[in-house]
């Protein structure tokens, strides 16, 4: 299709003079083009409808780009999300003004702090700066606190649970916020439940307050078996250090007042991760009763884990706590499934539904937390 020779004209220049980068806004029928000397701006005159004119600019600059007018290739479109792109083609794709070319850039490994500045010109959205700030060059570069700024301004606009986790994780796992927004965003978290589930999954050791908790004393044969490599041991004496009581009591917390299932799953995910010493085959996707019934039998003296067998035959009485290790470290959907939760079920008519599971996951953190 036949530009007008005005849009032509500028469109021609435009690529002429090799941007950085491409934008088209095209409710405003707008096309921008980033280069060093700042942006420039080409309002289009359509001579058809908006949408087959749009096109029209689209193959026009595809064909300058990549040589073909075909626009986004499809076989880019399936690789987008996979991180698939060769590096040598990421400047290529953050001047076709396709989001989607956009987003194939962000989540390339190849990715440089400058093409994620340009890549954050042509499409700033909290989804992007998710996918580069979990790209160890970003963060490390002049956008990592750029987008880590974005993130923590845009929290309040976000919805979902598992993108607020998400921020909150890699907000604070870049080490980019200062002490002052770190507390802020605590403050927040005891009215969010949500946020709080992203302090676990990103610093589960350090939670801001844990100095002030009081740390479980440890028996000497446990501290010894520990040094020796124990892998019972060393939990022991990690979830009874002052961090593992803070994170006992913030899981705790969680778990009393949970918004929406995907906070309980979440929450689920985290505790295995944590206890995944205790269990390293994974996820038995257990429901509650088979998985009490299964960590009994394996915090026995003899039980079929050898280290475990070790340190109970030494300290018969930390059975309870090796126990409620054990269930913690198996938790997972199975237990939702065997309530047969509606996944749209959320607030208070969810957690008195969960209440079979969660009161005897409640009452393993408090076995674990007692002094």
């Amino acid at each position: 299709m036949d530009l007008s020779n005005e849009d032509s004209f500028r469109l021609n220049v435009l690529l002429a003079n090799r941007p950085q980068a491409i934008r088209i806004d095209e409710s405003k029928l707008i096309v921008y083009g980033l280069g060093p000397q700042g942006e420039a701006t080409i309002r289009l005159n359509p001579n058809t409808r908006p949408d087959q004119y749009l096109r029209g600019v689209k193959e026009l600059i595809s064909g300058h780009v990549l040589g073909s007018p075909g626009g986004y290739p499809i076989y880019l479109r399936r690789w987008t999300r996979m991180g698939q792109m060769r590096d040598e083609s990421l400047e290529q794709l953050l001047l076709l003004g396709e989001p989607e070319a956009v987003v194939a850039a962000v989540c390339s490994p190849g990715l440089t702090d400058e093409l994620a500045r340009r890549a954050w010109w042509a499409m700033e959205d909290a989804e992007n700066a998710r996918r580069m700030l979990g790209n160890p060059a970003i963060v490390a570069g002049a956008m990592g606190r750029i987008l880590v700024d974005y993130l923590i301004d845009y929290l309040p606009f976000e919805t979902e649970s598992d993108t607020i986790t998400e921020s909150i994780r890699l907000i604070l796992q870049t080490g980019l916020v200062d002490a002052d927004r770190r507390d802020d965003l605590w403050k927040k978290a005891a009215r969010k439940q949500v946020y709080l589930v992203g302090f676990l999954q990103a610093v589960p050791d350090d939670l801001p307050g844990a100095g002030g908790v009081a740390a479980r004393a440890l028996p000497e044969p446990i501290v010894a078996l520990a040094g020796a490599g124990n892998p019972c041991a060393r939990l022991l004496g990690r979830v009874f250090s002052s961090p593992g009581q803070a994170f006992l009591a913030t899981v705790a917390t969680v778990l009393s007042k949970p918004p929406s299932q995907d906070v309980v799953t979440a929450t689920f995910d985290l505790l295995r991760d944590y206890f995944g010493a205790l269990r390293p085959e994974g996820d038995p996707d257990l429901p509650l009763a088979d998985l009490i019934a299964e960590a009994e039998c394996f915090a026995t003296p003899t039980s079929p884990d050898s280290d475990t067998a070790r340190l109970l035959g030494e300290l018969p009485e930390m059975a309870p706590d090796v126990a409620a290790m054990r269930v913690l470290s198996g938790v997972g959907y199975g237990l939702i499934r065997a309530v047969a939760l509606d996944p749209s079920v959320l607030g208070s008519l969810m957690r008195r539904k969960l209440t079979p599971v969660v009161d005897p996951l409640q009452a393993r953190l408090s076995i674990l937390a007692r002094h």
